[in-house]
């Protein structure tokens, strides 16, 4: 039986984590089984650039901060070798980056995943990854969002060109009659 002084410490971890899951909006569990040191430093590197956390736990620990954080539904996937990612801003980065690892190892797999407490299996997470990033998904709604205020503009211009144009004709008769 693990002494009082280990078993605090295994609490605290639970509590950090399922404080960090509660705050993420997105979350990538994978088997991280068969990945070397190079790799996986590699691998760390780029999912720290991109703001994401990526930590190695262990299923049991890992199984109570997702209770504690209000996620259920992962418990069977939490079997082998277990790593997480997850971020606090950013919904695709982290299942895009570990979807693009998992395609080019052997061993390597996506278990599940979650976006804002509903949890994800693994073809959810592929989906998730291959959304365009978050600034051209802004850019199509803004240009959705523009795309009637522009065909009004070029209606009402259409509509005053008529007008300057049929004036004109009045003033060019009515000069010719004189």
């Amino acid at each position: 039986m693990p002494s009082e002084k280990i078993l605090e410490q295994k609490k605290q971890q639970v509590a950090e984590l399922s404080a960090a899951l509660k705050e993420s909006c997105t979350g990538v569990i994978v088997n991280y089984k068969g990945i070397n040191v190079a790799d996986d430093t590699k691998l760390r590197k780029q999912l720290r650039e991109a703001g994401s956390t990526y930590k190695v736990v262990k299923n049991t620990m890992l199984k109570r901060a997702l209770a504690d954080a209000g996620i259920t539904g992962l418990d069977d996937v939490l079997e082998g070798t277990t790593a997480i990612a997850y971020n606090k801003d950013d919904y695709v980065v982290s299942a895009k980056i570990l979807s693009e690892y998992a395609e080019k190892s052997k061993t390597f797999e996506l278990k599940a995943g979650f976006v804002d407490g509903n949890v994800l299996d693994a073809a959810g997470v592929k989906e998730l990854a291959n959304l365009p990033p978050k600034e051209v998904l802004v850019a199509k709604a803004l240009g959705g969002l523009n795309a009637p205020i522009t065909g009004f503009v070029t209606v009402l211009n259409g509509t005053i060109k008529g007008l300057v144009v049929a004036l004109n004709a009045i003033a060019e008769k009515q000069g010719a009659e004189a």
